[in-house]
């Protein structure tokens, strides 16, 4: 039987959302953000960022940055006791991008490109994973993939929230990342380690 993780949008979920972070020295986290993800940790699931980094493709950053970038909110994260297994991103945007990065992919949200391979890679059954972000981008990437959605009211997600229009909906909306893996952990029937 495939095993089951958690996916993380970046900005807004586990970082405060600055627009289109391009400075590793503007990184911020979500009170509470670190200790969420080391509680998931503990309990030895996967903890996936996917994000859509549109800023490479508008040329605003080099993709040097995202890496950048992710290596720094990976110090921050393993200075307390956090850590990301992988992450994802999406270079690409399909009218606003330069050279080739102006690209209509598989792997910009909502498409579920990130996700499934990343279940390829952790061999996660999606339909037991569990997809948290704060817009309604990323809740529709997650029901595409058949994972359960959960929406923070973090970054975006409070907006997004009361003005919630779409067919799909989150099947949890919690205020932070804290708040949502616990409910993760006790749909699960795991310890609130």
């Amino acid at each position: 039987m495939k095993r089951w993780g958690v996916f993380l949008d970046r900005d807004g979920v586990i970082n405060e959302e600055v627009g289109y972070l391009d400075d590793p020295d503007a990184l911020k986290l979500i009170p509470g953000a670190a200790d969420a993800i080391r509680r998931l940790s503990r309990a030895h699931i996967p903890v996936i960022v996917i994000s859509n980094q549109a800023g490479v493709a508008r040329g605003y950053f080099p993709e040097q940055r995202v890496h950048q970038i992710h290596e720094a909110l990976s110090r921050l994260l393993a200075a307390n006791g956090a850590r990301i297994d992988r992450y994802y991103y999406c270079p690409h945007h399909p009218t606003e991008g330069v050279g080739p990065y102006r690209l209509d992919c598989e792997c910009r949200k909502p498409e579920p490109g990130m996700l499934l391979k990343a279940a390829e890679e952790f061999g996660l059954n999606l339909r037991r994973c569990y997809l948290i972000g704060d817009k309604a981008i990323d809740i529709e990437t997650g029901w595409r993939a058949g994972t359960h959605t959960i929406l923070v009211l973090t970054g975006y997600g409070g907006e997004m929230w009361r003005n919630w229009s779409y067919l799909f909906k989150p099947d949890h909306v919690a205020q932070n990342l804290q708040e949502a893996v616990e409910w993760i952990l006790k749909v699960e029937g795991l310890p609130l380690l």
